[in-house]
């Protein structure tokens, strides 16, 4: 397969499409004053050619928050586009349509993925998605979009997730996902209590107020908790692997996160790793897996971007990632990786 990048930070959906020939899929990354017109737009010039889209910051080489940018594989692919509607009520209504998709692309467990964008709901619909697709063991990515609005072959859905269902014809496929926090040195543990699902909220954690505690473990003021969450996120340990829940903001005593926690979960304070180093490593990694590599296709999330800039190492990170070759992606509102919601990360799709 061959993938394409393209781009124009003034929003011209041409500039950014110019080059593009015979594409079997492809993926539009547009901004929210113009995502509207450019599906409009992008249908009238590829009618035939599956596409999902979403509103977002693009990036390559470089990284923009407004304007537009696509990625488009070509040549040796099979791809299914579809949608999965009234995603905060009721997506397993719809999982009957991805399953006919899964056999329509003939999916197999290596060299397959589902890449999807969401508004919203993004536990319950990825828990629904991957309840299905774990079957086959097809892996999946994706991410919130920055709005309401996602968009399938020309059609724009509010209270949705679109996906697109790729099989590499000429090789293997596989997902990745990048943390750049650890535990503490002094190995700081919570034990999490007056939890609220529905807001994300944490109460208590080992019995105090979840505020004072985060507060009088960092030594900070409560205006600076927000912001310290890009160093110091919770984590909540699965096996070897590390969920990390960032903190939003502050409602009363509690903690409202960005991610689902319940009464008597173990918590531990993380903390921010070199992210460069961090970024070589995930780079070398992914060239030991794959001796060719055709396309990445990837997504940040918000709370790295901003950490980035905050940093100004957006640059620098991107210039890291390029040693993989075509990486291009959106910054994410949250990021999906195979059957987990997931917060602070990055997470990608690599092609043979």
């Amino acid at each position: 397969m061959k993938q394409f990048n393209g781009m124009s930070q003034t929003g011209d959906l041409k500039e950014a499409l110019k080059g593009l020939v015979n594409p079997s899929l492809i993926i539009l990354i547009s901004n929210e004053q113009q995502f509207d017109g450019h599906v409009a737009e992008l249908e009238g010039l590829f009618p035939e050619v599956p596409s999902i889209g979403c509103v977002g910051a693009f990036y390559e080489k470089k990284a923009f928050d407004k304007g537009v940018g696509v990625v488009a594989f070509c040549e040796g692919v099979t791809v299914a586009t579809n949608v999965l509607e009234q995603v905060s009520v009721m997506p397993v209504k719809y999982i009957k349509r991805m399953k006919q998709d899964l056999q329509k692309v003939q999916a197999s467990s290596n060299n397959t993925v589902c890449i999807d964008f969401c508004t919203g709901n993004d536990a319950c619909a990825v828990t629904t998605m991957y309840s299905l697709l774990d079957k086959q063991n097809i892996q999946l990515l994706g991410g919130t979009a920055g709005t309401s609005k996602v968009s399938v072959n020309g059609q724009i859905y509010e209270d949705a997730l679109v996906y697109a269902l790729v099989k590499n014809q000429g090789g293997k496929v596989k997902v990745y996902r990048e943390n750049i926090y650890a535990p503490s040195e002094d190995n700081c543990r919570f034990v999490a209590s007056k939890t609220d699902r529905s807001k994300y909220m944490i109460g208590a954690l080992n019995g105090q107020p979840a505020k004072k505690v985060y507060q009088d473990t960092l030594h900070i003021k409560e205006s600076d908790i927000v912001s310290q969450t890009f160093q110091n996120p919770i984590g909540k340990i699965y096996g070897k692997d590390i969920c990390i829940i960032s903190i939003k903001e502050v409602a009363g005593d509690a903690l409202v996160c960005y991610r689902q926690v319940n009464d008597s979960d173990v918590l531990v304070l993380l903390e921010l790793l070199d992210y460069k180093q961090v970024a070589k490593e995930t780079v070398q990694m992914i060239k030991k897996d794959f001796s060719h590599i055709s396309g990445v296709f990837a997504v940040n999330c918000i709370l790295r971007y901003l950490l980035f800039v905050q940093n100004h190492n957006v640059d620098d990170y991107l210039s890291i990632m390029g040693g993989l070759n075509n990486f291009a992606g959106f910054v994410g509102n949250g990021e999906h990786f195979n059957g987990q919601f997931v917060n602070q990360s990055m997470v990608c799709a690599v092609f043979e």
